[in-house]
C-alpha cells in the first residue's frame, strides 16, 4: 500500500539573503594584507564587523572583506598576522595603529570583485531594502 504524504506547509517566513560568496573570497586571498608595508603572504579574508549588517554570532556579508595576513613566516620570524591582531585589538584601535579605514577597503574590493552573483545580491539587496 502507498502511503501518500502531504507536502510540507510553507511558514510564509522569507529566506535571509545569500552572504557568502567563495569566488569573492578568491579574490580577497589573491591579493597583499591590507596593511601598508606587510610583507606576510598567507592571506587570510577577515570581515569587517563595525558598522556593517553582522551581529552576535553572525559574520557580515562577504562584500565587506579585505585581505589581512594571517599567521606565518617573514623574513624567518613567526608573525601573529594582522587578522589575527584585528581581532584583538578591536577594529576601531586597529585602523588607528594602521592609519586605514576597513570598511573603504572592503567597499573598494566589492566594487572590483569579479563575482557577478555577489554583485547581484547586493543590487538586489539595495532594490529592496
Amino acid at each position: 500500500m502507498l502511503i501518500r504524504r502531504k507536502p510540507p506547509v510553507k511558514s510564509g517566513i522569507l529566506r535571509a539573503p545569500k552572504r557568502e560568496f567563495p569566488k569573492h573570497r578568491a579574490f580577497i586571498r589573491r591579493h597583499a594584507c591590507s596593511v601598508p608595508g606587510c610583507e606576510n603572504r598567507t592571506i587570510e579574508c577577515a570581515h569587517v564587523r563595525t558598522g556593517t549588517d553582522g551581529g552576535t554570532s553572525l559574520k557580515p556579508h562577504d562584500r565587506w572583506t579585505l585581505p589581512l595576513c594571517g599567521p606565518g613566516f617573514v623574513n624567518g620570524e613567526a608573525v601573529e598576522g594582522h587578522h589575527r591582531e584585528q581581532h584583538r585589538l578591536g577594529e576601531a584601535s586597529f585602523e588607528k595603529k594602521y592609519g586605514i579605514d576597513m570598511k573603504e577597503i572592503a567597499k573598494e574590493f566589492a566594487k572590483r570583485s569579479p563575482d557577478q552573483n555577489m554583485k547581484e545580491a547586493m543590487m538586489a539587496e539595495r532594490n529592496n531594502g
